[in-house]
C-alpha cells in the first residue's frame, strides 16, 4: 500500500511505503511529545512527586500518544483531506448556494456532536458543576459551529473581507458575554477552542481549502484560511446565549475528583478502553457515513478512489483509538495530579514558570497544528515555513498558559485578559496582511486542541483544587486563553513579514536603478 506525501496537495503527491512513511512521522512527533515526559520527568524527584504507578501510565500515554498520532496523520492524508477538498469543490460546482451552505452546516454539526474533545470538555464541566447539562452544552456547540461553517463558505462566495465578519461577530460576542453569567464566561471560551479538534479542523479545512481554489480568485490564499477561525466563534456564541437564560441562577459547583493511584499500568488503560473505542466511533462513525452518502449523491468517485478514502479512515481510527487512550490513561490523570502536588506545596509560584514551559511545549503535541502548518505551506507555496508558525504559536501558548496559571494563583477575572487581548487581536486586523490574519484566527483554533483539552485543562482543575479556588470560575477558560494568544503573535509576524517584504521590495529597486546608471 502507498500512500500521499502530506507536503503535496491532499491526495496528489509523491508516495511513500507506509512503513517508511510511518517512520517519518513517528520521528516528527517524538520531537514534540518527548519534550511533555521529560518535563513530567523532571518535576516528579522535586515537585511533583506523583507516585511511581502514576508515572510509568504517563510515559506510556505517551508512547501511545506519538504512535496513534502518526496514525491518524497518515489516515488524515489518505482519506479525511482529499474527502473535505473534494466535497467543497464539488459543491461549489454546483452553483447552489443554498446547497453549499446546508452542506457546510451539515458537516459542521456532524463533526462537532463526535468530536471527542468537546465530550472532553463537556464532562469535565459535568464533573465540577452537576447542574449543567451536557447534552444541552454539546448541542450548542454543534448548532454554534455549524452556522458559522455556513458562515465562513458564505464569505467566500461573496468575497467578503475576513476582518469585517470578524469585528462583525467578535463585537456583539463580547456584548452578550457581558450580559451572561459569568460562570459561563470560561466556559464558553473553552467551548470555541475545543470545538476545532484534531477530526473538525482537517475536514473544515480541506473543505474550504477545495472552496477557495475552485472559487478561482486572485485572493486564493486568503479564502483558503480562516474558517476554522470564523468556525470556532459559533460555540462561543451558542454557549453565552445559554450562559443568558442562567443568569441570576448560579450553578453548583462541586470538588475537582483528584485521580487515585491504579491498580497496575495496564488496568490504567484497560479502564479507558471501552470508553475511548466509543468516542472515536462517534467521531469517525458521521465521517464514515458522510463518504458514503457524498459518494453516492455527490462525488461518485471510481472504486480505487473510494477504497482509498475508506482506508484511510480505518487508519485514523486506530489512530485516535491509541491516541486517546494515551491521553485519558496517561496524561490526563497524571496533568490533574501534578497540578494538584504544585498546587499544594509551599512553592505554588512554580505554577507559573512551569506554565509557561508547559504552553511551549504542549502546543507542538497538537494533530491539528501539524495539519495547518502542511496546508499554510502548501498554499503559500512554501513562503511560509512551518518552523516559524511554530516558533509564533509555542511563544503565544506559553504566554497563555503562564497567565492562566496567575489567574489561579491570584483569582484573577478573566475578563482582565479576554478584552484586552481580543481588542489588540481586532485592532491588528487593520494592519496585518489578510493572509496572515486568516492563519492567525485558525492558528488560536487548532492550538487549543486535544493536549490542551486534556492534559493542560486538567493539570489546571488540579492546581486550582489545591489552591482552594472555584474551578469554574479559576480553571475553565485557559483552553480559550490558548486560543486568543495565537490571534495576537501571528498577525505581529505577519506585519513583521509585509515590513520585511517591503525592505526586499527597496533594496531591489535601488540595485536596480544603480545598475541602470552604470550602464547610463
Amino acid at each position: 500500500m502507498k500512500i500521499p506525501d502530506s507536503r503535496g496537495p491532499p491526495g496528489v503527491a509523491r508516495e511513500l511505503e507506509v512503513e517508511m512513511y510511518l517512520l517519518e512521522k513517528i520521528k516528527e512527533i517524538s520531537i514534540s511529545v518527548v519534550p511533555v515526559l521529560l518535563l513530567v520527568l523532571l518535576l516528579y524527584p522535586t515537585v511533583a512527586p506523583v507516585g511511581a504507578t502514576l508515572l510509568v501510565q504517563c510515559m506510556a500515554g505517551g508512547a501511545l500518544i506519538i504512535v496513534g498520532l502518526a496514525l491518524f496523520l497518515i489516515g488524515s492524508d489518505i482519506g479525511v483531506l482529499p474527502m473535505g477538498h473534494l466535497v467543497g469543490a464539488e459543491l461549489l460546482q454546483r452553483r447552489n448556494v443554498a446547497l453549499l451552505l446546508a452542506g457546510g452546516f451539515f458537516i459542521g454539526f456532524s463533526a462537532t456532536v463526535a468530536e471527542p474533545d468537546v465530550h472532553v470538555l463537556a464532562n469535565q464541566v459535568a464533573t465540577v458543576a452537576p447542574s449543567m447539562s451536557r447534552g444541552l452544552l454539546v448541542l450548542m456547540i454543534a448548532l454554534g459551529l455549524g452556522l458559522y461553517v455556513s458562515a465562513g463558505l458564505g464569505r467566500v462566495l461573496r468575497r467578503t473581507p475576513y476582518r469585517y465578519l470578524i469585528l462583525g461577530s467578535y463585537l456583539p460576542l463580547f456584548a452578550i458575554a457581558f450580559l451572561s453569567s459569568p460562570q459561563y464566561l470560561g466556559i464558553a471560551f473553552d467551548a470555541g477552542g475545543a470545538t476545532t479538534g484534531p477530526m473538525a479542523v482537517p475536514v473544515i479545512m480541506a473543505m474550504g481549502v477545495g472552496v477557495a481554489s475552485v472559487q478561482g480568485s486572485g485572493d486564493r490564499e486568503d479564502n483558503s484560511f480562516g474558517f476554522v477561525g470564523l468556525a470556532s466563534i459559533g460555540p462561543i456564541l451558542a454557549v453565552l446565549v445559554l450562559g443568558l437564560f442562567a443568569r441570576g441562577n448560579p450553578a453548583h459547583v462541586t470538588a475537582v475528583p483528584l485521580p487515585s493511584e491504579a491498580d497496575s499500568v495496564a488496568a490504567a488503560f484497560l479502564d479507558v478502553l471501552p470508553r475511548t473505542v466509543r468516542e472515536v466511533t462517534m467521531v469517525l462513525g458521521p465521517l464514515a457515513l458522510m463518504l458514503v452518502v457524498f459518494q453516492l449523491t455527490l462525488l461518485r468517485m471510481s472504486r480505487r478512489r473510494f477504497l482509498r478514502m475508506a482506508k484511510g479512515i480505518l487508519i485514523s481510527f486506530v489512530g485516535l483509538i491509541l491516541f486517546f487512550t494515551g491521553v485519558n490513561g496517561g496524561f490526563l490523570p497524571a496533568g490533574t495530579a501534578i497540578g494538584a502536588k504544585i498546587g499544594a506545596s509551599g512553592a505554588s509560584w512554580l505554577l507559573f514558570p512551569i506554565g509557561l514551559a508547559l504552553g511551549a511545549i504542549v502546543v507542538l503535541a497538537e494533530p491539528a497544528v501539524w495539519i495547518l502548518n502542511g496546508l499554510v505551506e502548501e498554499v503559500s507555496g512554501g513562503h511560509i515555513g512551518r518552523r516559524l508558525i511554530l516558533v509564533a504559536l509555542s511563544a503565544g501558548v506559553s504566554i497563555s498558559v503562564g497567565i492562566s496559571m496567575l489567574r489561579i494563583l491570584y483569582s484573577l477575572s478573566i475578563w482582565w485578559f479576554l478584552v484586552p487581548g481580543y481588542f489588540l487581536a481586532m485592532l491588528l486586523t487593520l494592519f496585518s496582511p489578510p493572509l496572515f490574519t486568516a492563519i492567525a484566527f485558525d492558528s488560536g483554533g487548532v492550538a487549543s486542541g486535544p493536549m490542551g483539552s486534556t492534559f493542560v485543562l486538567s493539570f489546571t482543575l488540579g492546581a486550582s483544587a489545591a489552591c482552594g479556588g472555584d474551578p469554574v470560575m479559576d480553571a475553565f477558560g485557559v483552553v480559550g486563553m490558548i486560543a486568543m494568544t495565537p490571534l495576537v503573535t501571528i498577525q505581529i509576524l505577519g506585519i513583521l513579514f509585509k515590513r520585511k517584504e517591503k525592505e526586499a521590495a527597496r533594496a531591489a529597486a535601488e540595485t536596480g536603478m544603480e545598475v541602470r546608471n552604470d550602464v547610463d
